[in-house]
């Protein structure tokens, strides 16, 4: 119990230190006289998944008019690859599409190389089925099942040895839909360490039970010991009250309290999901301490990109005025729609070097199974993990016709204007709350004669008023004015702002 304590105070006093004075809602809190501290406690300091749901960045509700062929995406902050999947899956297979990615920081782009590994793998090698919950666990579980967990290892090798340009997959050296060739060199070494750190996590690894429990303390203070209560008022009276009604009040409660939002099956998680744990380096009493924990989003979930929309009404269906399907089963259908289609527009490149289906070994997911003996079985086999031996054969990733991915460097923003192979080059920009600091007047330079602005809002980040809230949307519409767009007529998202280049 004192070794307890003194985690506690030690990380009581690192969340009051200078850990959020950099971080753009905090300069935002303090222009607006509130609690700066309190403004970026729960939202967090990395952003490991993003505060609204997934768009199509090519549909019809984005781009008024839209023409085929050849389309750039510039994904700023974007924090997950939500956008990047739904958009695929949106597009005609005689389009082509290159997404440009930028974060904040290299453990983020670690976690959105280790999401959209699951996404590449062939069907034949994982089912979609099995695919999607392995998906959803990395994406929002603080802990993971064992087989989970030596999924996370085995792609956290797998894209290790991509980076070093060693065989990743079938006969290629280098994927064809990945590239994290135009990273610096230091960040590529950087990501090498991160996921290497996943595969072989410390000897004492941090409990990610404790750094959760840490995190939720500091942010609710005196307000600690009432906790369910603070859960349930953010709950009906926010998320709720933000059309987020779907959100079950018995999973939502259960992630507040211990950071595992996606439970698919009866398995056992406790094994901590190293993708969700980073270092943070912080000043105090004139000393760098580095600490080892959770910094993201502790208070609006992850439910919010992929569990909160569905085409299908079915799913938004009421009973006694209660939802019938909670976020988590709309996540499950959104995810394995997905993968449906990336699956009908992948293909993977035959080599007679390449495993057969039935050698491809990968603890998550035995040999290929229709969905009802993938059901009967994995519930037998959850808890047991497969030998090591069993996971060195490489996976089976497809190559998505028509569909490139490039990662830039964090600080890559303000001089994509001055390098002439960027110049007009993106139809569509996204950028996050996070990141809107970021842009400039600049940016006009690297976006197409047709280009369209997408900004997500603060809809979703729980310790901002409804008046912040507003007052953000405010600000997101003089940076975009400012940088050459205007908003968008039709617009009813109040998620997201929308704005097109002006004309000349």
């Amino acid at each position: 119990s004192s070794f307890k304590l003194l985690g506690r105070q030690i990380h009581s006093i690192i969340l009051r230190s200078e850990m959020w004075a950099s971080h753009p809602l905090y300069l935002y809190g303090h222009s607006t006289g509130m609690s700066a501290a309190r403004t970026v406690e729960g939202a967090g300091r990395v952003t490991w998944w993003g505060f609204g749901p997934a768009r199509a960045l090519l549909s019809s509700d984005v781009h008024t008019v839209r023409s085929r062929g050849e389309f750039n995406i510039l994904l700023v902050g974007s924090g997950d690859p939500r956008h990047i999947l739904k958009t695929i899956s949106g597009i005609p297979e005689s389009d082509v599409i290159h997404v440009w990615v930028i974060e904040n920081s290299t453990e983020v782009v670690a976690r959105q190389l280790l999401l959209i590994y699951p996404s590449l793998l062939s069907p034949e090698t994982i089912s979609l089925h099995k695919k999607t919950e392995v998906f959803l666990e990395i994406f929002g579980n603080c802990e993971i099942r064992s087989e989970t967990d030596e999924f996370l290892k085995h792609a956290s090798a797998e894209l290790s040895q991509s980076i070093t340009n060693t065989p990743v997959s079938c006969d290629s050296h280098t994927h064809p839909c990945l590239d994290t060739s135009l990273l610096k060199f230091k960040e590529r070494d950087d990501l090498v360490q991160i996921f290497k750190s996943w595969e072989r996590p410390p000897s004492v690894p941090a409990s990610a039970r404790q750094v959760w429990d840490a995190r939720v303390r500091q942010h609710l203070g005196t307000r600690y010991d009432s906790r369910q209560g603070c859960f349930d008022w953010d709950l009906t009276m926010k998320l709720h009250q933000r059309g987020c009604g779907v959100i079950n009040k018995h999973q939502y409660v259960k992630w507040r309290e211990s950071g595992v939002a996606f439970e698919m099956r009866e398995g056992i998680y406790q094994t901590a999901n190293q993708s969700l744990l980073s270092t943070r380096v912080f000043n105090h009493r004139g000393n760098r301490v580095a600490v080892r924990g959770y910094w993201g989003d502790i208070v609006s979930s992850p439910y919010l990109a992929f569990g909160i929309e569905t085409d299908d009404k079915d799913l938004l269906k009421k009973h006694n005025n209660q939802h019938v399907k909670t976020a988590q089963d709309i996540s499950e259908v959104n995810v394995l729609a997905l993968f449906e289609c990336l699956a009908n527009r992948g293909r993977c490149p035959p080599s007679k070097d390449a495993p057969s289906p039935s050698s491809t070994c990968n603890p998550p997911t035995d040999d290929p199974k229709t969905p009802e003996e993938t059901q009967r079985n994995d519930t037998s086999s959850q808890t047991h993990t497969k030998p090591a031996e069993e996971t060195s054969h490489s996976f089976a990733l497809m190559d998505i016709k028509g569909v490139k991915i490039s990662f830039l460097s964090p600080d890559s923003l303000s001089k994509l204007p001055l390098k002439d192979r960027y110049k007009n080059l993106f139809n569509t920009i996204y950028c996050s709350a996070s990141m809107v600091h970021q842009i400039e007047s600049s940016l006009r330079h690297i976006a197409a004669p047709d280009a369209v602005l997408v900004i997500e809002l603060a809809t979703y980040l729980l310790d901002l008023s409804k008046e912040q809230v507003s007052g953000f949307a405010e600000r997101v519409k003089e940076i975009a004015e400012e940088s050459g767009f205007t908003p968008k007529r039709s617009q009813s998202d109040d998620v997201y702002s929308t704005f097109t280049l002006k004309q000349d």
